[in-house]
């Protein structure tokens, strides 16, 4: 895979990414959703912290939410550009195409969620009870403290469960809960590559 091919994909992938999170911030207020089918929603929240809306600050009360969040976004940086490094390097030695279509997606998708997490701050002012503004005279917060947008939503099931599971029968269950983004979607799908073509990826050769 040509390195005009990886950058390409980084790009359509960047475009989507950005375009929808723009659009959410500038049509949608926090916590507003748009019914599309009955197990597929467009619900805005904002992510400011790691995966799964962990924060580093619930790990140590020594740890404020401010220094947390800066902590995480230079991590992210440095994250990327350790993704980076792998995605040129595999591209240089002519990697397998799966592994450098798996390593072009997690690095876009880190991508796309840091220009979330370093710059939406300056970007954007609140989206808290109205429609944010884009680049307004002063945005929500400063460099690296910003949120990451997040808008899928899939609540495909909600309710309890059949009497006759083992152990967990007739307990409340909801699937799928997470919001995400297409970051999210990219990230997911380039290590789900990387899982289930392991052996062929990761040869001796």
């Amino acid at each position: 895979m040509s390195k005009k091919q990886v950058l390409l994909l980084i790009a359509i992938i960047l475009f989507f990414d950005q375009a929808s999170k723009i659009y959410i911030k500038t049509h949608f207020e926090l916590g507003q959703e748009l019914i599309v089918f009955d197990w597929f929603k467009i619900f805005f929240i904002e992510n400011e912290g790691m995966a799964w809306g962990a924060k580093l600050s619930d790990i140590s009360s020594y740890i404020t939410d401010s220094n947390a969040k800066l902590f995480l976004s230079i991590f992210r940086l440095f994250a990327v550009c350790g993704i980076g490094y792998w995605l040129f390097q595999s591209i240089q030695k002519q990697a397998s195409k799966v592994l450098i279509i798996s390593i072009t997606l997690v690095f876009s998708g880190a991508l796309g969620n840091i220009i979330d997490s370093v710059f939406y701050g300056l970007f954007f002012d609140s989206s808290s009870g109205k429609i944010a503004s884009f680049f307004p005279s002063n945005g929500y917060s400063g460099l690296f403290y910003g949120n990451v947008v997040d808008m899928l939503y899939f609540p495909m099931f909600k309710g309890a469960l059949p009497q006759w599971i083992p152990f967990v029968g007739g307990q409340y269950f909801s699937f799928f809960d997470p919001v995400f983004n297409i970051a999210d979607v990219a990230i997911s799908t380039g290590i789900g590559f990387l899982l289930f073509f392991n052996k062929k990826v990761f040869s001796k050769e």
